[in-house]
Order: C-alpha cells, then structure tokens, then sequence
C-alpha cells in the first residue's frame, strides 16, 4: 500500500476501493470507495462525500492520514461509555468530514469542514500513544467526526497502542461498509453507535444514510468480542413518541441483548436544525421508564440531570456511583458478577 507526501499532506492509499476502469490507458479514471456504506463513486482528482478520500490518477488516498484537527482529555463517560473502564481518562481525537450530513449534528464545524494547512496538525501513531500514556490515559478514543474515515490511521495506532495495554474507542455512526467494519473488530475495543432514529425515511432525510445499514452493523458488532452502547438523541416530533422509544428497545432486546447499555440523549438547537426547541425532559424521562420497563438492563440520560448510576438489574444494588462522572470505588463488582446476588454484569474494569 503507498503512502506519499503531497504538499503538506502525508496521504496513504486507501485499504478500501475498487477500480471501474478497465486499464491504466484509460482517460477516465473512476473508483469506487468501499469504506462506507455510501459507496462513493469518486471521478479522478474528486474527493468523496466524506471529503477525506480522494481520487489520484486512478488510485484512491485518504487525505486525513496523520492529521488531526482536535485533541482532549476526557472522562470516558462522555463519550459516552458507562460501561468501559469507569472513572478512566480517553485521549480524543478527531478531524474533519463525514459520511452522513446530520441537519442536527453538534459538531458541524468539524464534520462539515474539509482538510487544509491551517486547520489541522500532523501527528503521529506513535506521538498518539505517548500522548495518551503520558496523560494517564487508559485509551484512545477516535470522535468529534466520523472515526471510520480514520480506518488506516486509527488501525496503524491501535495495533501500537494495544503492545502499551491501551484500549481502542470509536464513538461512531456506525456507517461502515461490511468490508471495513469486519476489519475494525480487529483493532476497536469499545463502541458507542448513534441509533439515531428507528425509521428510514428520518435516517434519509436528517441524516443522509439508511436505517438498515446500522442495524446490521449493530448486530456485528454485538456478536464480535468489542464492547458495545448505543446513544440516540431525542428530537421533540421526531423520534421521541412512545412507539418509536418501543420499537429501539424491541430491537436491542430481539437482535442484541438485553444487557447492551441505551444512552437517551438531550437535543438542544444546533446547525441546520436551530429553529426547534430543546427536548422536553418528560420525553427523556419517559423512555427510560419506557426501555426500563421492557427489559432493557441499563438505561441512561444525557445532557440532563439525571440519576445516572449504574444499579445490578437483578437486586437493584449500587454498583457505580456517578455524579456527572464516575466517582466511586468499583468494589461492588467481583469477576463481573454484581457482589450482593451474584447477576453477571456487562461492565468491564480493565
């Protein structure tokens, strides 16, 4: 696979296309990129949708290699994961672009944008970890825009990152191809997937992408041996009605698992999107005594106040206390068995 530099850009040959050209003779140049589940076809000199891959006399490069446009320490429950590694550090990072164009998405400054010298910085794999294990960081979470467009890099950094035992964290729409997503389970520890919506025309239209795509996603990732949450945002009108709160947990319950934690999250006015209210909070409420009620095992509430620790379904004992982040011993779990009735819970310490 080549990589080069091309002005102040290292770009490396994407892992994931196909050609539609028949020769290298041939004037026209077409490819297909098979990273995600749009399945661009990209002209010579064009960029993708996601304006990260690009097509070069035939050949398609990503853009983003070794480049960055942010980088942070965050609590590992704000991506959110509650279930992985409470009360860590993650060292975040993120760039430019996305394969989906959310009409509601929070960080469309990033997501929206495209690669130039003055917006992003090179960086290493190698710089990454040490970053990450100077900070005290337990891993490394790839966010702020759409981590599958990082694959090679992400890949490159993760197989590094896992010989100095830290973990690997897409926060992630969940949009990969099947091709691609079969070789992130590889190096990817942890996931949080927005289910955005239980409904393909609202996927179509506030999104860009199809519904179906992310359900079979969801169930690969569920059967591999990575950790999985899902958060979906509630829109007043939009996906907060009862069946449609129903119809997610019915899904999780039949297709995941009962123990698969759902993160319900507050919309608040934001891009293209800025002229609807904030989510009424009986909305939040509501579907988590919904989901609660159906099986769900753990349910959570974000950009509200909330009760948000994590309590053994079975026995009802504390288990994680939190008070916006963890901050509790983690003593009440033993072998991943809750410590008062001995229920197995899907939380992991290390």
């Amino acid at each position: 696979m080549n990589s080069f530099l091309s002005g102040v850009f290292m770009m490396k040959e994407s892992s994931f296309y196909t050609k539609l050209y028949e020769d290298d003779s041939s004037a026209l140049k077409p490819v297909q990129c098979n990273l995600c589940g749009r399945m661009c076809s990209i002209a010579d000199g064009d960029l993708g949708f996601c304006n990260t891959q690009k097509n070069m006399d035939g050949k398609l490069f990503s853009i983003n290699y070794q480049r960055i446009a942010s980088s942070h320490i965050d609590p590992i429950e704000k991506k959110p994961l509650y279930h992985f590694l409470p009360g860590s550090s993650t060292y975040s990072i993120g760039g430019f672009g996305c394969n989906f164009s959310c009409l509601n998405c929070q960080n469309y400054m990033l997501s929206m944008n495209s690669y130039n010298e003055f917006n992003s910085t090179k960086i290493l794999p190698e710089t990454i970890v040490k970053n990450a294990i100077n900070d005290n960081c337990l891993s490394i979470s790839w966010t702020y825009n759409e981590p599958t467009l990082y694959f090679d890099f992400a890949r490159e950094t993760s197989l590094i990152s896992h010989r100095e035992n830290l973990k690997n964290v897409y926060v992630s729409n969940g949009y990969m191809s099947e091709e691609s997503l079969d070789e992130t389970l590889k190096f990817i520890d942890a996931f949080n997937i927005d289910l955005k919506f239980f409904d393909d025309k609202l996927y179509r239209e506030i999104c860009g992408g199809k519904l179906d795509i992310v359900l079979d996603n969801l169930k690969a990732i569920y059967q591999s041996k990575s950790h999985l949450e899902i958060t979906t945002l509630l829109i007043n009108g939009l996906n907060t009605e009862e069946d449609h709160i129903r119809s997610i947990c019915n899904f999780v319950l039949d297709e995941l698992g009962q123990d698969v934690p759902i993160h319900f999250s507050r919309f608040f006015p934001m891009h293209k999107m800025s002229d609807k209210s904030p989510t009424n909070i009986d909305y939040l409420l509501r579907a988590k005594e919904i989901a609660l009620d159906m099986g769900i095992e753990y349910v959570y509430l974000g950009n509200m106040p909330a009760d948000n620790n994590s309590y053994c379904p079975n026995c009802g004992e504390l288990l994680i206390a939190r008070e916006r982040y963890c901050n509790s011993d983690k003593k009440r779990i033993k072998d991943g068995h809750c410590i008062n009735c001995g229920h197995k819970i899907n939380l992991i310490l290390e």
